[in-house]
């Protein structure tokens, strides 16, 4: 294994902490692990180009600096969904480029912990979802999913376009968004029994990064490269 993606249930459900969770969580067992973010919105001008906040929390977990544009290929300024940030600068993501860099990161790297963009559906083109960066990858897939309201039938949805799409779900990642959820436990556990893929970890809310990588020890065992 060179690499593990991470999609989630929705946007904005702890995919990049726990991606970099991973990270912190390979590296301290001497992993060499680099993070990467192949197409991201919402990026801010600075002098080198733009730069987007989660790629740069993915970068400094990373065992070693690597350049920005390995890490985040595709960047786009304007917070939407990529589809319509590519659409509005004429600069269609490019499944090539991503591979290009990805290859670079991998040839450095024991692991590289893709963090994808939005859930697995989430348009970047016409004709292109973020789940064809790991079918282009040829990565396993880590779900994270966001605890709250609807999760249920947002994770099985999730899994089950995963594996109709060819992808291997190598587990799930529990993250609960919600400090007023009612009955976490209850949902975790009827996950456990509906998926087939195992839960990695299950992340509490305010967990600290120390916290979320010792709760995803499971993931970690199942990502490290085999000897």
């Amino acid at each position: 294994m060179r690499g593990v993606f991470v999609t989630g249930t929705d946007t904005g459900i702890g995919k990049t902490f726990v991606s970099v969770a991973l990270l912190n969580a390979l590296c301290t067992q001497g992993v060499r692990a680099i993070g990467m973010k192949p197409v991201a919105s919402g990026c801010t001008r600075a002098p080198d180009g733009l730069r987007n906040d989660d790629a740069l929390a993915l970068l400094a977990a990373s065992y070693t600096t690597v350049p920005y544009d390995l890490v985040n290929p595709m960047a786009y300024e304007e917070p939407v969904s990529p589809h319509l940030a590519a659409a509005a600068e004429n600069r269609p993501v490019d499944l090539h480029v991503v591979a290009a860099a990805h290859a670079r990161l991998s040839a450095r790297a024991e692991i590289v912990v893709v963090e994808g963009v939005g859930g697995w559906m989430a348009p970047l083109s016409e004709t292109l979802v973020a789940g064809d960066l790991a079918r282009t990858l040829g990565l396993p897939v880590i779900l994270v999913v966001g605890l709250r309201l609807g999760c249920i039938n947002h994770t099985l949805l999730t899994a089950r376009a995963i594996i109709e799409d060819g992808a291997k779900l190598l587990g799930w990642v529990g993250s609960l968004v919600d400090p007023e959820m009612i009955e976490p436990e209850a949902n975790v556990a009827t996950l456990r029994a509906r998926l087939t893929a195992p839960c990695l970890g299950v992340i509490k809310y305010g967990a600290t990064p120390e916290e979320a990588a010792s709760a995803l020890a499971g993931a970690v065992h199942a990502l490290q490269p085999s000897t």
